[in-house]
């Protein structure tokens, strides 16, 4: 399996055996009353992904926990072996999942589960970091090692404008992505103080680009400090608005 390089070599991350590690539990939860999103156009293959997709910009629980904020524990430098094994689905011609995260050591790769041609294009910033045509239905592509810097790349479908999606690579497997109530946990904490950011890809419409997709304003996001006993937990609750 193949290792995320990070920027740099003096940073590189280093697996251990994590010793009385700790945990880091919580939740993320909109604070008042979330806006209601236009449904997106489709413009192409309409007789397979029907006439609109759902923005999943921003899904709120009932409970106003948020699903897919993504939670990272920053400065970790030796800690856990990542295990990951993560597919972006292109599936009914959305994202699955809409968001997700992805560490040194994990096995990463895009699926078309569709019978239509799919193109999935990855951007870190401006730079591509991913082109990948999949014309054939079950087609998988490993891109473990075209991720080799950490950031945020943003997913998108060349084929059809309304499909959009998240990628954050982190220089660390203490990373995760909250579920659909909002919830997440990271295991195996080496004992320690850190920063504990939580980032969410932004929600409020701002137009469209000049191909019709949708764009949103910017990215949040919200760090905390969290001090972590050997063996305990510790419990943290952020709010989106």
């Amino acid at each position: 399996m193949a290792v995320l390089a990070l920027a740099t070599p003096a940073g590189a991350y280093e697996a251990i055996t994590v010793k009385d590690g700790g945990t880091v539990s919580g939740v993320v939860k909109f604070a008042g009353a979330p806006p209601t999103l236009s449904p997106i156009p489709v413009n192409k293959n309409r007789d397979v992904c029907g006439d609109q997709k759902p923005s999943e910009a921003l899904v709120v629980a009932p409970n106003r926990g948020v699903r897919d904020p993504v939670i990272m524990i920053e400065g970790v430098a030796r800690g856990k072996r990542a295990t990951g094994d993560v597919i972006v689905d292109n599936r009914n011609c959305v994202f699955v999942g809409h968001v997700t995260a992805v560490a040194p050591g994990d096995r990463v790769r895009v699926r078309n589960q569709d019978s239509i041609l799919h193109n999935t294009h990855g951007y870190l910033g401006q730079p591509t970091v991913f082109n990948l045509a999949l014309p054939n239905k079950d087609q998988m592509i490993d891109i473990t090692k075209r991720l080799n810097k950490p950031g945020v790349v943003r997913v998108l479908c060349d084929a059809h404008p309304h499909m959009f999606a998240w990628m954050l690579v982190h220089d660390s497997p203490y990373v995760a992505v909250t579920d659909a109530s909002g919830a997440f946990r990271i295991g195996d904490v080496p004992p320690g103080t850190y920063k504990v950011t939580m980032w969410h890809a932004g929600f409020r419409p701002k137009g469209n680009d000049k191909d019709g997709r949708p764009l949103y304003d910017e990215p949040r996001s919200v760090t905390k400090e969290l001090t972590i006993a050997p063996k305990g937990t510790a419990t943290v609750e952020y709010e989106l608005r």
